[in-house]
C-alpha cells in the first residue's frame, strides 16, 4: 500500500501559494491556530500521521474531501508463494519444541 499526501497540490488548485495563506485560511474558516513551524511541516513534507481535527480543518478551509489530501493505492502487495513445508518437517519442528504429534 502506498499513501501520498498531495496538500500542495490541492492547495495550488485552489490558488494557496503559501503557507501564510494557509495558516490564514485555517484560522478563519476552520479556527484553527497552527504555528507557522506545523504549516510549513504539513506544506512542505509528507506526515507519518495526521489529527483528525486538522485534516477536517484544512478541508474546510480549502472546500475540499480528505479524497483531495490524501491519495491512496490499495493495491495488494505481491508475496512469493512459499511451497508447503513437509509433514516430516513440522514433525521434526513439533519434537525440537518438546511436543509430540497426537496419534493418528
Amino acid at each position: 500500500m502506498k499513501i501520498q499526501w498531495r496538500l500542495r497540490m490541492a492547495a495550488a488548485q485552489r490558488e494557496v501559494w503559501t503557507g501564510t495563506e494557509l495558516r490564514r485560511l485555517l484560522a478563519e474558516k476552520a479556527g484553527l491556530e497552527l504555528s507557522s513551524a506545523s504549516v510549513s511541516a504539513l506544506f512542505t513534507k509528507e506526515p507519518s500521521q495526521v489529527k483528525m481535527t486538522t485534516l477536517a480543518a484544512l478541508c474546510t478551509a480549502l472546500e475540499c474531501t480528505p479524497n483531495d489530501l490524501i491519495e491512496v493505492d490499495t493495491t495488494p502487495v505481491e508475496r512469493p508463494l512459499s511451497p508447503p513445508r513437509p509433514v516430516a518437517d513440522l514433525a521434526q519442528a513439533a519434537s525440537f519444541r518438546g511436543r509430540s504429534m497426537p496419534p493418528l
